[in-house]
Order: structure tokens, then C-alpha cells, then sequence
């Protein structure tokens, strides 16, 4: 054990650096964002869902939430500064941006970066592309001055935009990643790395606590943990693989029932997905446990049935972590519930592996110390 042995010695006012996050709208689901799913909830809807009506250098950033679906933050680049709301993403490792060279449709109505007005733009000549499950965007890698709240980032390499495939209808204006830096640009250093390379933050930690209010509540924190946002103690477990922030679970049961991670499996904790994904076939079986009718890639709930519906129960390190039902059902304002269970993109049958999205996320208070390799895990307030 390293530093985090002595974090609960430390004053909080010493070490706490807390960043708001916001809860804003993005893509649920492919019927949702084309706005083809209210026409088809108000065309068939039947008369039993009509009837049916979530050290010195420790800071705390805040995050916005809205309609559960994803949490951003604002940060500023160059200087002058030019602001920029972003995903926070521990599912992914790169900071980019939309910038005055894009093209797409992408980037209508976005903040878009202009170099030209920051007197602290470097512009390196590599170009970069992140494939995201949802999209995919290129454009070429720059340096320049990153501020999270108060936390100032000198030198920092990110991504300007050229082409965005998929981002259209989101409402931010890039990704801030926080995986391993396996996952960066060739040759660049990532922004929480460059914040403890410059002694901006003394421990090499980072934590999120999600809420389910729309306008306050959520924050990031780099550099120490503020333990006022969870109950208990912190359950510790290692980190799998040092690429995403991956955990071994041991299983998955349903009332009792295993159904899932029969023989271990494993578990990535992304910031930057709203729902739980898993193998299909799995995801299928939960669907028929609960009673869900298929609709396009998402399925409908009764939502009578809900309050009877058993807890999503994972085994992580010899800890249960229950999702009750009512985590996992998503009230639309039609009345109509839905399952936030999806198929993930790209299911790998070897090894069974689960995405734990916000809806865990806002369940568990999330720690992930880079120091020991580890991710800390207790209820949150």
C-alpha cells in the first residue's frame, strides 16, 4: 500500500479537489434519438400501458445530470481560455474536442475550439481516431492549456476534430478519458497523468459520485477521496487489466438465481455509458426473467410489475452489489418502462465480459486508483 494508506489522516480542506458534473441527454437508444419513439408510444400504446404511470491537492469538479443518461463537466482550453462541456470517460483514455476544422454534421451547434485565438496553441502534426461503440472521430493532436476548475494543465496534448461519425445529436462538446494510458495517443501524455507529473494533484486517484438529481449533486474528484459521499467502508478490488478500469466479478444472480458469470467473468466500469451491457445471449435471458417485449434493440417492462421484480445482484471480490429494479427500469415520461439492460456492440464470448454504466455507477461510489492498481467500491449517499 502506498499513499492512499494515509489519505484518511489528511484534512480534506488539504487535499480535496471536487469537480460538478451535469446529467445531460444524449444517445439512449437508436428509436429515442431519431424522436421515432414517442410516435410509436402514442400510435401503440395499449390500454394496460396507458394505465401505467431516479493533501493540499485534492479537488472536487462538478457534474450535470439530465434524464439519467450521461454526466458532463466543463474545462477550458488556451488562452484566452474557450470553454467546453465534456464526458468525463474512464471508458475511454484521450481528451478531444469539435474544432473550427471540422466538417460533419457533428458539429453544428457545438463549441468548436479555435486555435487561432489561444497564444498558448502548439499544433503537432500527428493526426489521431478513437473508435467509440457509439462512433468514431479523427482530426489531428495539439498542445495547449487544459483547466479543470482550478486545476491548470500546462502543455497538455488533445484532440481537434475533423470528422465526428455518430456524435450528432449529443450535446457535448468532446471527451475527457480517464482509462490507462494503453489506450492514448501514440506518444502523448494523458491529462490526469499530466496532473500529477505536474504536481498539480500529490496522489494518483480519482473518484466519481453520480447522482440522480438534474442540476447538482454529481461530482468528480482528482487527487484524494472525500468520503462524505459513500457509506461505509471502501471494498477494495485489483484491477484486471491495465487498459480499461476492469475487475474480475465472481457472479451474477437474480433472485437467487445464478444467471450470469457462471464461472467468473469480468466487469469494466464506464462513466461514459448510461445503461448495463452484457453478452446477448445473457442480456435475452434477463429480458424473459422480467417479462420485457422486445422493441427495436431495447425492450418494454410492465410497469405494474416493477416494485415485484427482483434485485441484479453482482458477486465482485466476495461482495454483493444489488441493482434493485428500480436502478434498472427507466421510467419514460410517456409512463412506459423500459429496460436499461442492452447488448453490448461488440460482444466477446471469451471471456464473458459486462459494461457497468451509470446505472451502477450512481448506485456505487467509484474509486480508481491508478497508485495500486485497484478501484474502490462502497454505497453511495
Amino acid at each position: 500500500m502506498k499513499w492512499l494508506g494515509i489519505l484518511g489522516l489528511l484534512a480534506l480542506s488539504e487535499c480535496l479537489v471536487i469537480i460538478p458534473l451535469r446529467k445531460s441527454n444524449t444517445l439512449r437508444e437508436p428509436l429515442r434519438e431519431k424522436n421515432l419513439l414517442t410516435n410509436f408510444l402514442e400510435e401503440n400504446m395499449d390500454d394496460r400501458s396507458q394505465n401505467e404511470t431516479d493533501d493540499p491537492k485534492m479537488y472536487l469538479h462538478p457534474l450535470g445530470n439530465h434524464e439519467d443518461l450521461a454526466y458532463l463537466g466543463n474545462i477550458t482550453i488556451g488562452t484566452p481560455p474557450q470553454e467546453f462541456r465534456v464526458v468525463f470517460d474512464t471508458g475511454s483514455a484521450d481528451l478531444w474536442v469539435f474544432s473550427i476544422y471540422c466538417s460533419s454534421p457533428a458539429c453544428r451547434a457545438k463549441k468548436l475550439f479555435n486555435p487561432n485565438l489561444s497564444r498558448t496553441f502548439q499544433h503537432k502534426r500527428q493526426r489521431f481516431e478513437i473508435i467509440y461503440s457509439c462512433g468514431s472521430v479523427n482530426g489531428t493532436i495539439g498542445y495547449d492549456t487544459v483547466r479543470i476548475g482550478n486545476l491548470v494543465n500546462m502543455h497538455q496534448a488533445f484532440g481537434l476534430s475533423k470528422w465526428q461519425n455518430g456524435f450528432e445529436d449529443t450535446p457535448f462538446d468532446g471527451i475527457l478519458g480517464l482509462a490507462y494510458p494503453s489506450l492514448a495517443f501514440e506518444r502523448t501524455t494523458l491529462v490526469f497523468d499530466n496532473l500529477k507529473r505536474q504536481g498539480i494533484i500529490s496522489q494518483p486517484v480519482f473518484a466519481f459520485y453520480l447522482s440522480d438529481q438534474k442540476d447538482n449533486g454529481s461530482v468528480v474528484m482528482f487527487g484524494g477521496v472525500d468520503h462524505s459521499y459513500h457509506k461505509g467502508e471502501l471494498k477494495w478490488v485489483p484491477v484486471s487489466q491495465t487498459h480499461l478500469w476492469q475487475m474480475t466479478m465472481n457472479r451474477i444472480t437474480m433472485d437467487r438465481m445464478v444467471i450470469g458469470c457462471f464461472n467468473g467473468c469480468q466487469a469494466i466500469l464506464d462513466t461514459g455509458t448510461s445503461l448495463l451491457l452484457g453478452p446477448p445471449r445473457l442480456v435475452r435471458n434477463i429480458h424473459k426473467l422480467i417479462n420485457g417485449t422486445r422493441l427495436g434493440e431495447e425492450y418494454m417492462i410492465p410497469c405494474s410489475s416493477v416494485a415485484q421484480l427482483p434485485a441484479f445482484t453482482l458477486n465482485i471480490n466476495g461482495t454483493d452489489y444489488p441493482v434493485p429494479a428500480e436502478a434498472y427500469i427507466w421510467k419514460s415520461p410517456q409512463g412506459i418502462c423500459f429496460s436499461n439492460f442492452r447488448v453490448q456492440s461488440d460482444p466477446s464470448d471469451e471471456p464473458e465480459t459486462w459494461i457497468l454504466g451509470d446505472v451502477f455507477l450512481r448506485l456505487y461510489f467509484s474509486v480508481y486508483d491508478r497508485g495500486n492498481n485497484r478501484i474502490g467500491l462502497a454505497p453511495a449517499v
